[in-house]
């Protein structure tokens, strides 16, 4: 049991408590507040002065792809000389590319390469993680990287979230058959990694490239099926009214939506959907449609931020980063930025118990060497990181 003392806490995103107190019992907030609010029951507790430092959740990376073999930076030079990233993932490159690095590489191989990308997240306050299949596209490599991906969270301080995306892409040898691969492979690789105990949620890529709203729909069948929660890659390219299926069938999240319509925003609002922001794969594609950021603010969708780090459209893996670019390219305000890595990021994953600093809530907290919330989405190429706290420990 420890008093974190002598900081200003931001319980929630917009909020600010100067001079306040954190109780911390085991892994849990007992209490949180100004110093001058501190119950007696705590006095006697062991104190830890912060030194009048910021102090907010633990950030959440709602959305990676961090276990993956090989990369991508030849199509990058592709998309330099002009090729977009549809032609080329038409062509054989984009997802389908990455899968056979995948296919090939051994479960140490994949983790030793995931953990570096773990560890630049973690360094910069990550405290839980998301990690999707999706390079496999077969059921021994879907189930393979699930298992990394477990092992990332056994290896790491962090805590990590695992989600099947197994309709991800058309691999090479179903080309024209996206149904016969969501039956014969896609379904029942889930229905075995489920059995494995090694899925959290189930994802899918509803895109021209991919998959359309039908066939994820059979998928979100059977995860239903398994009592599993569903979220999808939606209205990135193109508008298939991906994110409004997705939403009407009780997804937590939707993600990308570039192309999100009007309508569309509405169902997203009278279902509680989280939409989830990826500028970094924005960015890297050089793409000019933003998401409709105004419209999702006005109907009150709540909007996380993730990176999307993966190895052909967003290879990044700096949330600091992703809040920057959210709120310098589509206008987010700083306090939409930090709830977007915080409580909103909960909410895309399903989590209650974290996400804002409250009473019951999981003691995951960062320790900032800044004066105000908002440079954490002003600065660029700076990690104010002092301390982070996992389940109430520092590390």
């Amino acid at each position: 049991m420890r008093l974190l003392t002598n900081c200003t806490l931001v319980p929630h995103p917009g909020e600010s408590v100067p001079d306040a107190v954190i109780a911390i019992d085991g892994e849990t907030i007992a209490w949180a507040g100004p110093l001058t609010d501190l119950p007696g029951d705590y006095a006697g507790w062991e104190r830890e002065d912060l030194g009048g430092r910021l102090v907010t959740p633990g950030l959440i990376d709602c959305h990676t792809h961090i276990v993956h073999g090989g990369h991508r930076a030849g199509e990058f030079r592709m998309r330099l000389e002009g090729e977009s990233y549809d032609a080329i993932a038409r062509a054989g490159g984009g997802i389908v590319s990455t899968v056979t690095a995948t296919r090939e590489a051994t479960e140490d191989a994949l983790l030793a390469d995931a953990l570096t990308r773990a560890d630049a997240l973690i360094a910069e306050g990550v405290t839980t993680l998301e990690i999707k299949s999706g390079y496999g596209l077969d059921e021994a490599t879907e189930l393979k990287m699930l298992r990394v991906a477990r092992a990332v969270g056994d290896a790491r301080p962090v805590d990590v979230v695992t989600t099947f995306l197994g309709a991800h892409a058309v691999p090479a040898d179903y080309k024209g058959e996206a149904e016969s691969y969501i039956d014969t492979v896609c379904i029942p690789a889930l229905r075995a990694a489920h059995a494995e105990g090694l899925v959290d949620a189930v994802d899918g890529f509803c895109e021209g490239i991919a998959f359309s709203p039908d066939e994820i729909a059979r998928v979100f069948d059977a995860a239903r099926a398994l009592g599993l929660p569903i979220k999808l890659h939606a209205e990135q390219l193109s508008d298939l009214g991906g994110a409004a299926m997705a939403a009407e069938r009780g997804a937590m999240s939707v993600d990308h939506l570039e192309y999100l319509n009007a309508d569309d925003v509405q169902i997203l609002a009278q279902h509680g959907t989280v939409a989830v922001i990826l500028p970094g794969a924005f960015y890297t594609l050089r793409e000019t449609q933003a998401p409709p950021i105004e419209a999702l603010r006005a109907a009150g969708v709540p909007m996380a931020v993730a990176t999307d780090c993966n190895p052909g459209s967003s290879p990044m893996a700096s949330l600091l980063l992703a809040m920057n670019m959210s709120a310098t390219l589509f206008r987010m305000t700083p306090d939409e930025c930090l709830a977007g890595v915080t409580t909103n990021a909960a909410k895309a994953l399903g989590l209650t118990d974290r996400g804002d600093i409250a009473q019951g809530q999981r003691a995951d907290l960062c320790v900032w060497n800044i004066g105000a919330p908002e440079e954490l989405s002003y600065r660029i190429g700076f990690n104010p990181l002092h301390q982070r706290y996992y389940r109430g420990r520092p590390c």
